[in-house]
């Protein structure tokens, strides 16, 4: 998904339950985010994997690994 900020910034999430998914959503982002027209849209805030993993980690890569009970309502 793909979320947008009123003042135009914006940022890719890709939900994945396992651990063992991460590596295959953090592949899929990149290549989403170099498919954007960076003119356009800008560059991505952030990128983001949502799983149901228990620790928020920045990959080396800059992606974030963030499990669903760190967010809130």
């Amino acid at each position: 998904m793909v979320v947008r900020h009123r003042d135009g910034r914006w940022g890719a999430v890709e939900v994945k339950l396992g651990q063992a998914q991460v590596e295959e959503a953090a592949r899929h982002l990149i290549q989403l985010q170099q498919r954007i027209d960076e003119e356009k849209m800008g560059k991505a805030s952030f990128l983001m994997v949502l799983t149901g993993e228990r620790f928020a980690y920045r990959r080396d890569d800059g992606v974030l690994v963030v499990p669903i009970g760190c967010l809130k309502p």
